[in-house]
């Protein structure tokens, strides 16, 4: 199924979790604004978890992050708390996921 069809679907049910696996992947500048306000604005009443590995979305969508490598939680925290050393996101990564 097209994003532009799943990712809304997913938000019709009551359910108050909402898994989301790279929701902008395909899309257009205009459409990832889009995808990136409603998740924004249904995360203020559901609780979206959101897969990915870009970490541009991470930085406009979310407010807690969760780096899981090799299973292990390797960072648990905010945006905010994982650029407190000056260092990008894509900095962070690398470094959390190189074992």
């Amino acid at each position: 199924m097209h994003n532009r069809i799943w990712v809304p679907a997913a938000f019709m049910f009551e359910d108050g979790i909402v898994f989301l696996d790279e929701p902008t992947a395909g899309l257009d500048p205009n459409q990832i604004r889009e995808v990136r306000d409603m998740i924004r604005r249904l995360g203020e009443n559901k609780t979206i978890l959101l897969s990915t590995h870009i970490m541009q979305e991470v930085e406009a969508m979310c407010s807690r992050v969760v780096f899981i490598n090799e299973g292990q939680v390797r960072y648990d925290g905010t945006p905010e708390g994982l650029r407190a050393d000056g260092r990008s996101l894509d900095e962070k990564f690398h470094e959390l996921s190189a074992v």
